[in-house]
């Protein structure tokens, strides 16, 4: 019987044990002062998880779910955090970090500790300050100096400030029962506004503005005596008939004290604006990700196999001479028209970028194959090659150099000319990394998995082909612009420029990437349309790298 008994009791803890762990409440979000509705949130082992998908966007940062693998992106303005299941441990901009638990897949919602979004890196990314506190999650700009409390009584009404830093301001009165109070170059928590509707101020605003914060009172019809000073490390502004009082600290501490309860006498009313500061909920497809943060998230992680160890350990390999080229023997140069199959690239209207790849890149594979060179093209065909196994390809095949045939786009119309790319960790400017992000958008088209080892190797290893990929880069340019009847542009001190390509990433080789045009051009769209203009295209690379064997591989 107590066998039985015993059974049992196991059996029920089994069954409820879990309901009481992962007790389910609803988590605010509070931002700017305003309640934006709540995220779900589970306790375990004493900490707070949150629904991280919820939380994120919450808190205006991207997120991205691979169910396969059992992670989850967080993005943020250069910033980026690869998280695991059943993992503590993280990849946070190519470093590794930890949680003081593990993430949590919960019938396909991915819980993690509210920590992370408290963590440093991620509150500067995304330009806030969040704090969870009482069962909340607060959202705020940051901030040098906020209000504290509004004391209200019978002998003067005061608005109370604290400041993070010394605190300067000017005062003004452009009527007279107006008191404006200007702080330069400061910010304030939040825009406020209260109607007080007393004798002494009838209402205050508390705004921000382009040059700094500014406090404005309207002053109540028995206000003879306004003051705005610092006391006792805190910052007052005081209404009232006559002039106050010399208080010592200590009588000024007691006093704001005693006074707190009196502050909810205050009618508080919501601006009708407040800035940028509120946040809503926005559906994954309408989140954009910010382009340089894309470009960071792409130079770092890599393609892998899940590792079956929850801390691995990196392994450094060590990388081959970039100019280990045999002269008597023939060169290996892979191929690599971009995009395919169910990645078109860019596109407009009928024109796709992976039709015109495709069709230079076979082309050029075709010349380097006629000129002796030993060729391998990752696609000959409309098919989909994931990033990472573009590399994996050059790799296998040993490939002395790595040449990936593209098509540019931009927003602008007016951007046109042809562009050779090789690849560094920080882009040439703005509109590189721009570039670079769009053609790394093909990550979202693979089921990644992102594995520690992998992924901190990448980060550590220097990309000895730099320099080589350069000189490559230069006599590609050089090339195409001597060529005639491609009828793009190039220009000989822009087009040749460096950004954060993935599918440079991990080349073991002198690696570049060309950009024909751009098909968001009316005019290259009109070059590039055409055969025989892409066929000279091909040529013009072709010539480039003839160039490049010769003169620095001595072939």
């Amino acid at each position: 019987m107590k066998r039985l008994l015993v059974l049992l009791l196991g059996l029920l803890c089994g069954v409820f044990a879990p309901a009481v762990l992962w007790a389910q409440v609803q988590v605010p979000v509070v931002s700017a002062g305003h309640n934006t509705g709540a995220v779900a949130s589970m306790q375990k082992g004493g900490l707070t998880y949150v629904d991280a998908q919820q939380t994120a966007r919450k808190v205006g940062a991207g997120v991205s779910l691979f169910a396969a693998s059992r992670q989850m992106k967080i993005t943020a303005k250069g910033f980026y955090a690869i998280l695991t299941a059943d993992q503590a441990d993280y990849i946070v901009n190519a470093k590794r970090d930890a949680l003081p638990g593990p993430m949590v897949v919960e019938k396909s919602t991915f819980f993690i500790p509210v920590n992370f979004f408290l963590t440093p890196a991620f509150q500067q990314a995304l330009g806030k300050e969040i704090s969870f506190s009482g069962g909340s999650l607060y959202v705020e700009r940051p901030f040098d100096f906020e209000r504290m409390e509004n004391v209200v009584n019978a002998r003067e009404n005061k608005v109370v400030f604290s400041s993070r830093k010394p605190l300067t301001w000017q005062t003004a009165t452009p009527n007279g029962h107006t008191v404006v109070v200007s702080f330069p170059g400061f910010t304030v928590k939040r825009d406020e506004h209260f109607r007080f509707k007393t004798d002494y101020i009838a209402s205050v605003d508390i705004r921000q503005q382009p040059q700094g914060a500014q406090l404005r009172v309207v002053l109540g019809k028995k206000a003879k005596n306004w003051t705005f000073e610092e006391r006792s490390g805190r910052f007052v502004f005081r209404a009232a008939q006559t002039a106050a009082p010399a208080e010592s600290a200590e009588e000024v501490a007691a006093a704001v004290t005693a006074e707190e309860t009196a502050s909810s006498q205050a009618e508080e009313e919501q601006p009708a604006a407040i800035n940028d500061d509120d946040f809503e909920e926005m559906p994954a497809a309408e989140q954009e990700e910010d382009p340089v943060l894309k470009e960071d998230t792409a130079a770092v992680v890599a393609v892998a196999e899940q590792s079956g160890s929850s801390r691995p350990e990196p392994v450094i390999k060590p990388e081959p001479n970039p100019l280990t080229i045999s002269p008597a023997g023939k060169l290996r140069i892979v191929v690599d028209p971009g995009h395919g199959g169910k990645d078109a690239g860019a596109v407009r209207g009928k024109y796709r970028e992976k039709d015109w790849n495709l069709s230079v890149g076979k082309e050029l594979a075709r010349l380097l194959k006629k000129g002796g060179y030993d060729v391998k093209i990752t696609r000959d065909n409309d098919t989909f090659v994931a990033l990472g196994d573009r590399a994996k390809i050059s790799n296998n095949f040993k490939a002395d150099l790595f040449v990936s045939i593209h098509t540019n786009a931009t927003k602008n119309r007016h951007a046109n000319g042809f562009q050779v790319y090789f690849r560094s960790e920080k882009a040439t400017d703005k509109e590189a990394a721009e570039t670079a992000a769009l053609e790394n958008e093909a990550m979202q088209y693979e089921e990644v998995h992102y594995n520690f080892v992998d992924a901190l190797l990448q980060s550590l290893v220097k990309n000895e082909y730099i320099n080589e990929s350069s000189k490559l880069a230069g006599y590609v340019r050089n090339a195409v612009y001597k060529q005639p009847g491609i009828g793009i542009a190039v220009n000989q001190n822009s087009s040749v420029r460096q950004a954060n390509f993935y599918v440079l990433k991990g080349v073991n080789s002198p690696a570049i990437l060309v950009e024909m045009g751009f098909i968001s051009s009316q005019k290259d769209r009109a070059r590039l349309s055409n055969k025989s203009a892409r066929e000279k295209m091909a040529l013009g690379i072709y010539n480039g790298i003839v160039n490049y064997s010769k003169k620095e591989l001595k072939k």
